[in-house]
Parts: C-alpha cells; sequence; structure tokens
C-alpha cells in the first residue's frame, strides 16, 4: 500500500467542507465587524476600502457596504490630485468588474458603477459601451447591464442610429433577444415618429419591421420574442384623454360628462369648466358612485336658472382644461335632453384607418401566419396573431372568422382560457359598438355572445335598451352608472349571484334577471329577484 495516495472517505469529504465554510464565515463575520467598527468611529481610509474589497468580493448584494465605499471615495476624493483619482476610480471600475463576474445581475454594483463613472475626472465611454457589449454576449437578457448601457448611451450622446444598428447585430444573432425587440420599440419613434402619432413610428418603418420580425417568428414559431414585438407593431398611440360625450337632462335637471380614459376632478378646482349660454356656472362635479376617484364620468346638478323652459335653446359648452378639450351640446325647448358625442368611426376609437400598401402587407402577412399555423396548429402565439391581423385589417368582416381561431387558441392554451374569454369579450363590443353608430341606432344587443366581461361602456351613454341576456357574466361593473340614458336592461341567462353592485340609472324602467344565481333579492327591489327567475321593473 505505500506509494498510494489515500482517498477521502465521505465523511472525511464532508467534515473538511465544514471546517471550511467556518473559516470563511469567521473571516467575514470578522472583516464585517472591523468595516462597521470603521464606519462608526469616521475612519474613512483606503483600509476601510480594502476592507470592503473582501466582503463584496465575495458578495456584491451587501448593499451598505457600497454606500460605505462612496463615503470613503466622497472623502478622498478632495484629498488627492485628478490623476490620483482618476487611477483611484479606474481601480474601483476594474473591481466592480471583478463583481459583476460573480453576479452579473447584481443591483448594488450596476448602480455604483453609474456612481463612479459620474465622478470619475475623465469618464472613458467606449469603454463602458465594450464592457456592456460584453455583458450582453452572456446573457442577452441581462436587463440590469440594459439599464446601465441606457445611462452610457445618455452620458456619451451616442445617437438613436447607432444603437439601432446595435439591436440589429444582437437580432441577427439571435431572434430570441426580446430586450433587442424592446430597444427597437424605444428607439424607431425618436428616429421616425409619426406626426399624427406621437410615439410611434412612421408607416414605412413599421411596414419593413413587419418583414423583418416576419422571418423571426418563421425562423423560430414557438419563441415569443418576435410576436410580442409583432403585436407592437400592430398596436398604436396611446390617445390624449379627452371628452368623448357631454349629455344634458331636463328631467332631473343634471349634465355628465364621458371621458375616453379615467380623469380627476379636484372638488373647488378649475379641472372641468361649465358654461352655461357662455356665462360660467359654478357648479359641483362627482362621480356617478359619489366617490370622486378617477373616473370616465363626472356629474353635475344644473340650478333652475341653467334650463328656462321658455327659452328656444340652452346651449351648454365644457372646457376641461387638463387635457385641453371642449365640447358644447344644445337642449332645444320642449326636448327633454340634448347631448354631443365623438364619433367612434371617425375618431378611429377601435382601429385605425389603413392605407393601401399597410392592408395589402398585414393582408399578406395574415396568409402568412395561416400557412404557419397549419404547419404549427398548436402554436399559441400564431393563432393570436391571426387574430389581431383580422381586427387590424376589418374587424366585422371577420368576426365569424376571429371567434372560430378564439375556439382554436383556447384549446391550444387552455391555461389562459379566462383571459381569451376576457379578450374575446372585449372585441365583441367593440364590434356592437360598430354596428350601433353605423345603424345610428340607440339599442345595443349582446345576448347570447359568450361575454365574460362588460367593457367601453363609456362609449354607451346615450343607450337606452342594452341586452345581455345569455352569456356568462358573473357580476355587473360600476360602470354601468355611466349609462345615463337606460331604460331597459336585460339580463337574463347569465351567472350572476347578485344586483346589490347595480348602480342607480335615473331613467331604468324595466330590469330582466331571470334564470341567474341570486340567492337574494336586492335591498331596493320592489318585487323579489330568486335564482329560480324573478323578474323586477324598476
Amino acid at each position: 500500500m505505500h506509494g498510494r495516495l489515500k482517498v477521502k472517505t465521505t465523511e472525511e469529504q464532508a467534515e473538511a467542507k465544514r471546517l471550511e465554510r467556518e473559516k470563511k464565515l469567521r473571516q467575514y463575520v470578522a472583516a464585517t465587524t472591523a468595516i462597521f467598527e470603521k464606519r462608526k468611529t469616521g475612519q474613512l481610509d483606503k483600509e476601510a476600502l480594502e476592507l470592503t474589497n473582501q466582503i463584496l468580493g465575495v458578495n456584491p448584494d451587501f448593499a451598505t457596504l457600497w454606500n460605505f465605499r462612496r463615503e470613503i471615495l466622497l472623502r478622498l476624493e478632495p484629498e488627492g490630485s485628478p490623476e490620483e483619482m482618476q487611477l483611484l476610480c479606474r481601480g474601483e471600475l476594474s473591481f466592480l468588474e471583478s463583481c459583476l463576474r460573480v453576479n452579473p445581475k447584481s443591483y448594488g454594483t450596476w448602480h455604483h458603477r453609474c456612481w463612479v463613472m459620474e465622478h470619475v475626472p475623465h469618464p472613458d465611454w467606449a469603454r463602458e459601451l465594450e464592457l456592456c457589449a460584453k455583458f450582453l454576449e452572456i446573457d442577452e437578457r441581462n436587463f440590469h447591464c440594459w439599464d446601465y448601457r441606457r445611462f452610457v448611451v445618455q452620458r456619451a450622446q451616442v445617437s438613436a442610429a447607432d444603437e439601432l444598428h446595435f439591436t440589429d447585430r444582437l437580432i441577427t444573432r439571435n431572434f430570441s433577444n426580446y430586450s433587442s425587440w424592446h430597444y427597437r420599440s424605444r428607439l424607431l419613434p425618436r428616429l421616425h415618429p409619426d406626426p399624427r402619432q406621437p410615439g410611434r413610428p412612421t408607416e414605412a418603418v413599421l411596414l419593413k419591421e413587419l418583414e423583418l420580425v416576419q422571418n423571426a417568428f418563421f425562423t423560430d414559431p414557438n419563441d415569443q420574442s418576435a410576436w410580442f414585438y409583432h403585436r407592437w407593431l400592430l398596436g398604436r398611440a396611446e390617445p390624449e384623454p379627452t371628452i368623448l360625450c357631454v349629455y344634458v337632462s331636463r328631467e332631473d335637471s343634471s349634465l355628465a360628462v364621458a371621458f375616453s380614459q379615467p380623469v380627476v376632478v379636484t372638488p373647488g378646482s378649475c379641472d372641468l369648466l361649465l358654461f352655461a349660454d357662455e356665462a360660467p356656472l359654478a357648479v359641483n362635479w362627482h362621480t356617478p358612485d359619489g366617490k370622486n376617484r378617477p373616473g370616465l364620468m363626472w356629474l353635475c346638478d344644473l340650478p333652475d336658472s341653467a334650463l328656462n323652459e321658455h327659452w328656444p335653446q340652452h346651449t351648454f359648452r365644457v372646457h376641461w382644461v387638463g387635457g385641453e378639450s371642449q365640447k358644447e351640446c344644445v337642449l332645444f325647448k320642449g326636448c327633454r335632453d340634448g347631448w354631443c358625442r365623438d364619433s367612434v368611426t371617425e375618431e378611429q376609437v377601435f382601429r385605425c384607418e389603413l392605407s393601401v400598401e399597410k392592408s395589402t402587407v398585414l393582408q399578406s402577412e395574415l396568409e402568412s401566419c395561416k400557412e404557419l399555423q397549419a404547419l404549427e396548429p398548436q402554436n399559441k402565439w400564431c393563432l393570436l396573431t391571426i387574430i389581431l391581423l383580422m381586427r387590424a385589417l376589418d374587424p366585422l368582416v371577420y368576426e365569424r372568422e376571429t371567434l372560430s381561431y378564439f375556439d382554436t387558441l383556447k384549446a391550444a392554451d387552455p391555461m389562459r382560457s379566462a383571459y381569451l374569454d376576457d379578450l374575446r369579450s372585449r372585441f365583441l363590443v367593440e364590434n356592437s359598438i360598430l354596428r350601433m353608430e353605423y345603424a345610428e341606432a340607440r339599442v345595443v344587443d349582446l345576448s347570447c355572445r359568450g361575454l365574460t366581461v362588460l367593457c367601453h361602456l363609456e362609449q354607451l351613454p346615450l343607450v337606452t335598451h342594452l341586452n345581455l341576456a345569455g352569456n356568462r357574466l358573473r357580476r355587473l361593473p360600476p360602470a354601468l352608472a355611466m349609462l345615463r340614458c337606460l331604460e331597459v336592461l336585460e339580463l337574463d341567462g347569465n351567472q350572476i349571484e347578485t344586483l346589490e353592485g347595480l348602480p342607480p340609472l335615473p331613467r331604468l324602467e324595466e330590469l330582466s334577471a331571470c334564470s341567474n344565481r341570486i340567492l337574494q333579492p336586492p335591498a331596493w327591489g320592489r318585487e323579489p329577484l330568486t335564482g329560480g327567475g324573478g323578474r323586477a321593473v324598476g
């Protein structure tokens, strides 16, 4: 047995590792104790800097120690010459790079590097860009590194065109680089802004990007990065909040203002101004629920002097200061109400008008995606993109085909069936609003459509009859309070468990809620509503 190396047993190996861990722990605790003692006594010197090196070199997420290092560097800065500070910062940057090799996603390390670069006398931004490129080669989705790169780009005044070229290289190397796709969505509107849609690039650029992204998802159909970017390309700029509708009622002496987005009207402020026949009118604004939180509709009571029955007409003008938006409506003699509202189609609320070129490109994309779906029948990203393309082209023409693809998508992605049901419901409500406007009607029939949610109710303040029977609704949204003209509400055959949340509707004459899951009648009901199909008229 002489001359042979003794092999350690498992127990001996475990014991050796335990002793090694205990030794490292003692050193760690001793160094940490010494550091805090130095900070307590104000010893901000190079020895303290070296002690923090020992800890941060193995644990770069010790945020307190990064703060201590900054205190030390600020103390040393006025004591040395610019050349000495340059040397000190260069050493600090080198140490930070070694910490990033330990943990490339350390919040504290990247933050401290930003701080150092702002204090170094002669920053080398080109080297920092190379550092970012190196770490993004290791992990292309390291959002800490992407954040730092944006910091460097801003300080170094790197052009958006150069950064776009950088994303070209990364995407060419790997189509699955989600961060690069996202970065493009930030750069393109800056390089090629569309004057008609702030925050969006021009149509010519969008069409080129559609071709690029199509190559990506045909290369790897199961990668979600390109599909998400394609969805952004199909989107549009978020519109500024504006007044959608002004409605005045002689019967209950009130005026309602519907907005495109929730807004806040501070009591006693000049956020929302009302003029009656060009004379300012002091009113108190409130939301339908009285809670005065950000809302899509704000109401006010009108004084008797604003509604003279003998005048031929009254003109009410509402000016919203926050959005520099105004709208006026006229109440004629003998009429119980008056209104002025935006057109859903003219304002392109649900879809943009397409140029011939863009329509042709999207039609080609649709056919290509259908071909891909035939090869990849269970690809959920492809199925969803087909639905979105049909919505962009013509939601009404493609409605039946869209619903069929929703069924296929739910089968392919059952975990998101609830989300898909809600998305499907939203599209169906949008289609009904478009049909209602084309027909110039005030009746909306959404019966037997499988709806799970109600949305876009801010577009329906003038509706008098709403049929929601035969759907899958479980509750009624408070936003129903915006339907100021609603006279008939049909809720038969849903899954509603209570009507307690039904807001007060000033014109409601008939409410039908048969065949739901209502266990007890609402407190306000004049007739009992039961799960067996009671009916109330209010």
